[in-house]
């Protein structure tokens, strides 16, 4: 059975400045908006059961990536990790016994996402995710979510390819840029934060790109696929 998300006020200062500051409008061209770069790493797939155990962001101001001020933490989880997790992430259950539980650790990852347009790699795991514990901070995830996939298979049918890279580290070796620390959260945020820069550029020289056009990858691409 599917618990009902409960939306209350919001619960910090940190959760109402998320909620209330303006991001950049849809008719912003790209490199004019402020973006966040978002990456979790769970405990599995199943939103049901499965948990955030940590997370990145990395900001991107006009265009560019400022890894001074990316961030990265760790959350502890409810219930030990399932060994098929750790084998992927490389990340234990005693690694995170001194870490703050969720609603705790998402502080900060909220206040990176404040004011800017936020961009992850197959979005919908951040969307599933993020939803549960960002309602219990009595907010919602703001909207546009960019989607690196979604643009990478946009890029794809513009240069009329066979076929688009799925995965992050196929996606940005097919750009030429380098892979960071792949399963690791801030690696793989610096990855998608390159990534969607590339993918954005190579889009406006073909056609102007806006953060609504962006926003719009997926329904671009079901038009190119019909």
């Amino acid at each position: 059975m599917i618990r009902p998300l409960i939306f209350r006020a919001p619960s910090s200062p940190i959760a109402l400045a998320y909620a209330r500051t303006p991001i950049a409008r849809g008719a912003t061209p790209w490199r004019h908006a402020r973006y966040c770069v978002i990456d979790l790493e769970l405990s599995g797939l199943d939103s049901s059961r499965d948990e955030i155990i940590s997370f990145a962001a990395v900001p991107i101001d006009a265009g560019r990536v400022v890894t001074g001020d990316a961030i990265y933490g760790l959350c502890r989880p409810t219930r030990p990790l399932p060994e098929k997790s750790i084998l992927i992430h490389g990340i234990r259950t005693i690694d995170l016994v001194d870490a703050p539980p969720l609603d705790e650790a998402i502080q900060p990852l909220m206040a990176a996402m404040t004011g800017r347009v936020a961009v992850a790699h197959a979005a919908w795991v951040e969307e599933l995710f993020l939803r549960r514990p960002l309602a219990r901070q009595g907010v919602r995830l703001r909207k546009p979510l960019l989607d690196t996939s979604e643009l990478g298979r946009l890029l794809a049918y513009a240069r009329r390819e066979p076929r688009a890279p799925t995965s992050l580290d196929e996606l940005a070796t097919s750009l030429r840029l380098p892979v960071h620390r792949p399963h690791d959260a801030l690696g793989d945020a610096l990855t998608t934060a390159q990534v969607f820069i590339s993918l954005a550029t190579h889009l406006d020289r073909i056609g102007p790109e806006t953060v609504r056009s962006l926003a719009d990858a997926k329904e671009r691409n079901r038009l190119h696929a019909s």
